[in-house]
């Protein structure tokens, strides 16, 4: 009995059943049921040929299928019996010959075997033509067989032209020969369009002839042009399309034979290959199919539209009398390229945009690769609106295809190099697509399937293989959104950026006189409040002020940055903000004129960011921070430090006991260092506009810890000249969590443990209340409302929490230690560093520190236990109502917790015996606990790159929403701030590399707290 689940590795359906019966004794001979393996070597190939085509079944199917017609075929020859279909196949020469020629023929197998596997229309055809096989052989130089779309007639058309017939099965033979190059031979898309090119060239060409012979006796050959259109024209036809022509005839003599000609070739290609559409002629399909050079001469000069002149940038000789057509393009030449200077032209190519893809229907738009959003003709308007405008002047640009018009564009500098190979990709990816989609049934479609088994023979017949954690139609769909969607971004970016320089060299008066044209435009590049904009516009260019003239010259390329934010109006109105207060300044509109990156910087921030532009609406000064790649760099820690306390003693110099002024002037320092921060990570991935030195989320952890350092020093330097307290109080500063860490991120509240140590021999009541009042005055002076950013200072991790004391003595806190500490304590002082105040009692909280948090032997089983419980308890209790533990940056899956738990649990067991263990910085200690051999490599590198990408979405949520978050969205335009903060890309491939990455930090996680 066989075991069919053997042939199931061949990616044979149904486990292999069914592909047993066809290859076994009964069917193609090539499996052996018995001992469950290839008969021979050579069937081994085959099959191996069969298992790497798009659909292996159906490919065995079809060779099945093929076989048994040809002997079938060859027993009628001879007379011989024929069984039913179905039945197994006959033993004979022809069934034999396939065979032997594929296994003598790995070319063949190759070409054979993907034909068979990609279309179900040309097996068909195939099995109805048995002998056809052979056109795909190899040929006796070793070359494949000519693809380059030529027709092969041999002898049998004499001197006359070629019958009906016989111009069919040379097509077919060209099309079979294309679509075995195009599937095995590696040539890429363009020489396969160019191919079908030139065969539907070639077959207008034989139907012309045709046509011609056919006119009746005595009647003379008119002078007649073929044109060639649309993807015809451009050398870039599909598989299975329209063809698109025009007819011309000379003059008046030659209308009626040449409409007959005309009619009989439609004719002819509809019964060989495809349907010939002339709708693109003047009047479409109301005008005459035939007109005169002189008659299109008058009507292109009085009547076309914008769309149509659009159409002729792809017209191209094709059949007939080529001489007449070249004349017929070159004399509308002149009008093709000032078709762009009519006033509405522009507007036209976009208004017919827009109905394109509103006659898509709305089921089908999010699948459409050609008409919807982000598909085919999104890039094909682009190109070919730029080349309206700019090839006026520049001849290179005059090229019918899309794809060496796209690289001309390119070249001559009308669209950026990123730009234009971002185009280029997506045009391939999509014409790929299309063509494959057409190959299955050689049917005309656009639409991508949403049947899963047809979504799973797409995604194969792209040549998309599984992968570790993602199967190969969502690697599909991944690359499909990602070119979509860049598509769209650029689309709309290159089609409507020359509208928006127009809009903005407008003088206000013209400007408002086409405020509704002017909104409808924005509204299309992204605008949601378009009279909005409208209105900040006219504000920004209104008078004839140099201000108003500098403005008319900036916000083009403004306009366009806050274009490619995810908020296009709120980049604008933050504009207008910070315009309103620095533009009667001599100083801004020059910098940003003539700052170099600095307009481009700022447009970046403040569409991106509204954490970064509420700084700088409190600070406007802040701007010339942009100017200098020197000012986006953190300042040393000891320059903050002086600095912030310098600003204290100006406030409270001469007696002054208020310490508002001096708290007013340290928050403002920390909000000019915030901002600088701010915006050094928002430009830190923006290419050409980021730093010399950009910063990563560690330096920017590291310098957000120094600045509060600074910013508490400060505070307590005020706090301590309000409330002096007995002499010779000691009292200190101790930094705990992320503070300690040196990993603040922006949202970050500093955790801070107080300490004090009275004076010997003092009284340790009023030293105590003297403390107490300290670190109260500390801790509302950089809370209170303000127009600066508060900071607020934490205290629940001191002895027990929220209950205890806010300040305890040194000796207090060794004696509860001693006593009363949990384990969890231990690991919150893994973190504990001297921040400020007296430094020589901070040392000693270090040590008293080092006691609990490097206990000798490090944890009992017990303790162990107890930390994995309590980490079980915070996922389930601190999580926030209704957050996605998949996507929550801190207390997610994977996120800054997972890791931390993880770190601080492997501290705590070995840092007594392994100094290198002994610092506060999360992956600093893990590294170490790598070199120590205490983590495995990938643990490490999973763990390590979970915490930092986190961490980045962390920070990047915070400069996006202008508020504290940790839950990352998945989707809507706070998820697109976020993926061009962090460097661009798809926001959903983002998503789905957060999942993959934070997913292989979590089990990292759990092997290292389970060890």
């Amino acid at each position: 009995m066989t075991r069919p689940s053997r042939l199931a590795r061949y990616g044979f359906a149904d486990n292999g059943a069914r592909a047993a019966d066809l290859l076994g004794p009964g069917g193609l001979r090539l499996w052996n049921p018995e001992a469950q393996e290839p008969v021979d070597p050579e069937a081994g190939e085959l099959l191996q040929a069969l298992s790497r085509a798009a659909d292996p079944t159906l490919a065995l199917r079809q060779l099945h299928r093929l076989v048994d017609a040809a002997s079938r075929a060859a027993l009628r020859g001879n007379g011989g019996p024929v069984t039913g279909p179905g039945e197994e196949i006959a033993a004979g020469p022809a069934a034999e010959a396939i065979l032997t020629a594929l296994a003598g023929d790995a070319g063949l197998r190759r070409r054979l075997i993907a034909v068979l596997g990609a279309s179900s229309a040309l097996g068909d055809h195939l099995v109805a033509n048995h002998d056809q096989w052979r056109v795909l052989a190899t040929g006796k130089t070793g070359l494949p067989p000519n693809a380059e779309g030529r027709l092969e007639f041999g002898d049998s058309t004499g001197e006359g032209p070629p019958t009906v017939a016989a111009l069919r099965a040379a097509y077919r033979i060209a099309l079979l020969r294309i679509v075995a190059a195009d599937l095995t031979g590696g040539r890429g898309l363009e020489p396969t369009m160019a191919a079908l090119s030139r065969l539907a060239d070639e077959t207008l060409a034989a139907a012309y002839a045709i046509a011609v012979a056919g006119l009746p006796e005595g009647t003379a050959e008119p002078r007649l042009a073929v044109v060639a259109m649309g993807k015809c024209g451009g050398g870039e036809l599909n598989y299975v399309s329209d063809v698109d022509v025009i007819f011309v005839a000379a003059g008046d003599e030659d209308l009626s034979a040449g409409t007959t000609v005309a009619a009989k070739l439609i004719e002819v290609c509809g019964l060989v290959a495809w349907p010939v559409d002339a709708a693109l002629r003047p009047e479409g399909s109301r005008g005459p199919l035939v007109r005169t050079l002189a008659s299109h001469q008058a009507y292109y000069r009085r009547w076309a539209r914008t769309w149509e002149f659009q159409a002729l940038l792809k017209a191209r000789p094709a059949a007939g009398d080529l001489g007449l057509a070249r004349e017929w393009i070159d004399d509308l030449a002149p009008l093709v390229w000032h078709a762009a200077e009519r006033p509405e032209a522009v507007a036209d190519v976009r208004d017919m945009r827009r109905k394109i893809i509103a006659n898509v229907p709305p089921k089908e738009v999010d699948r459409e690769i050609k008409r919807g959003p982000g598909g085919l003709r999104d890039i094909e308007f682009a190109v070919q609106l730029l080349q309206l405008v700019h090839g006026r002047v520049d001849e290179s640009l005059r090229d019918g295809g899309t794809l060496p018009a796209l690289r001309a564009l390119v070249a001559g500098g009308y669209v950026g190099r990123e730009d234009g190979e971002t185009l280029l990709r997506g045009y391939r990816f999509l014409r790929t697509v299309e063509h494959r989609l057409q190959l299955q049934n050689l049917r005309r479609t656009h639409t991508v399937p949403d049947d899963p088994a047809a979504l799973r023979w797409l995604a194969a017949a792209l040549g998309y293989k599984a992968l570790a954690g993602r199967d190969a139609v969502e690697a599909f769909r991944s690359d499909w959104v990602s070119h979509a969607a860049q598509v769209r971004r650029l689309h709309v970016k290159l089609l409507y950026q020359p509208l928006l320089e127009a809009v903005a060299r407008v003088p206000a008066e013209a400007l408002r006189m086409t405020t509704e044209s002017a909104g409808r435009r924005l509204e299309i590049l992204g605008f949601a409040d378009p009279a909005g904009a409208l209105r900040h516009l006219q504000a920004l260019t209104g008078g004839v002020s140099r201000t108003a003239a500098i403005q008319r010259t900036l916000l083009p390329m403004l306009l366009q940055e806050f274009a490619d934010g995810p908020e296009p109006d709120r980049g604008l109105l933050n504009y207008r903000h910070v315009s309103d207060k620095l533009g009667s300044t001599p100083w801004y509109l020059r910098l940003l004129r003539d700052g170099g990156p600095v307009a481009r910087r700022l447009a970046r921030v403040i569409s991106l960011s509204r954490y970064a532009t509420d700084l700088l609406t409190r600070d406007p000064e802040a701007l010339r921070l942009l100017a200098d790649d020197a000012e986006l760099q953190p300042r040393p820690r000891e320059v903050l430090r002086d600095g912030f306390l310098a600003a204290v003693e100006r406030h409270l110099r001469d007696g002054a006991t208020d310490p508002a002024p001096a708290i007013a002037a340290v928050r403002a320092l920390r909000r000019r260092e915030l901002f600088r921060l701010a915006c050094a990570d928002i430009l830190s991935e923006a290419g050409e506009l980021a730093p010399a030195h950009p910063l990563d989320v560690h330096a920017i952890g590291t310098a957000l810890s120094d600045v509060t350092d600074a910013t508490l020093g400060a505070a307590l330097a005020a706090a301590r000249r309000v409330h002096p307290g007995p002499d010779g109080l000691r009292f200190a500063v101790i930094g705990m969590g992320r503070l300690g860490g040196y990993e603040m991120s922006y949202p970050s509240d500093a955790d801070v443990l107080f300490v004090y140590e009275p004076p010997e021999d003092g009284p340790e009541g009023q030293a105590g209340a003297a403390a107490q009042a300290i670190a109260e005055e500390l801790r509302r002076a950089l809370g209170a409302p303000a127009p600066d950013p508060p900071l607020g200072v934490d205290a629940d991790l001191r002895p027990e929490g929220r209950q205890g004391p806010l300040v305890r003595s040194l000796n207090a806190y060794a004696q509860y230690y001693a006593r009363w500490s949990k384990v969890w304590e231990s690991q919150a002082l893994l973190r504990a560093r001297f921040v400020c105040g007296d430094a020589e009692l901070g040392r000693r909280f270090e040590q008293l520190a080092d006691g609990m948090r490097y206990p000798d032997g490090g944890l009992t089983r017990e303790q162990v236990v107890e930390i994995r419980r309590i980490k079980a308890r915070v996922e389930t209790e601190r999580m926030p109502r209704g957050a996605d533990p998949n996507t929550h940056a801190k207390l997610g899956r994977g996120g800054l917790a997972d890791v931390e738990w993880a770190v601080q649990l492997v501290q705590l067991r070995h840092a007594y015996a392994l100094e290198g263990l002994r610092c506060t910085r999360t992956l600093d200690a893990l590294t170490a606990e790598l070199e120590a051999k205490l983590v495995d490599r990938v643990d490490a590198a999973a763990m390590t790159a979970g915490w930092t990408l986190a961490a980045r979405v962390r920070n990047a949520l915070t400069l996006v929403r202008g508020r504290p978050t940790d839950q990352l969205p998945r989707h809507g335009p706070e998820l697109a701030g976020v993926v061009q903060i962090l460097g661009g890309g798809d926001p959903g491939e983002f998503v789905d590399r957060y999942l993959r990455i934070t997913r292989r930090s979590r089990a990292a996680m759990e092997r290292v707290l389970d060890a």
